[in-house]
């Protein structure tokens, strides 16, 4: 059995971790997780955590909900996923319409994300597109503000402002404001 220490090790030789410095991990311990359940987390050793964030506010309904996990068997054993590039198919035209008439009249379509961080980028893109479309091609700059996350590609950090990334992003960083309180 693998023990959380061992588990760490083979860990940070190999991975670099999303919005991490990595250095940290020389004073700030790894927590290796083996599994979950509901809002727990549980390592190696046993010890147990509650997934306050639900893993980056993915699992909302918790860790290895079963109604979920039937109904991704079910949707496996039909087809797992689909390129929509020119492919269609059933799930997502039921989602979208599902979506579109939840939403205020003029917002007619769907357009969807495998991540957080690329439906910044899309909805970065579709808005500079929009403008451009518009003929307004001078509206060419985005309002971030102080201390905000949206991912960790190159647009969402380039409208987000942690510390530990902001660097990175320099380039293509406009001025941030810090949000009223």
């Amino acid at each position: 059995m693998t023990d959380n220490a061992t588990f760490a090790k083979r860990d940070l030789s190999v991975l670099w971790h999303p919005c991490t410095q990595m250095k940290d991990h020389e004073w700030l311990p790894l927590l290796p997780i083996r599994k979950g359940d509901g809002v727990w987390l549980e390592d190696f050793e046993g010890n147990r955590y509650i997934d306050a964030i639900s893993s980056w506010w993915v699992n909302l309904f918790g860790h290895c909900n079963p109604h979920i996990n039937q109904r991704l068997r079910e949707q496996a054993e039909t087809l797992e996923h689909v390129i929509l590039a020119g492919f269609s198919h059933e799930p997502v035209v039921k989602l979208s319409e599902k979506l579109v008439a939840m939403t205020p009249d003029g917002l007619t379509r769907c357009f969807y994300a495998d991540n957080g961080s690329s439906a910044v980028e899309v909805a970065l893109k579709m808005s500079f597109h929009y403008w451009r479309n518009v003929g307004r091609t001078k509206k060419t700059k985005f309002v971030t503000l102080g201390n905000s996350y949206h991912g960790e590609t190159l647009g969402a950090l380039a409208v987000g402002d942690v510390a530990v990334v902001v660097a990175a992003s320099a380039p293509h960083r406009g001025e941030a404001f810090e949000a009223a309180r």
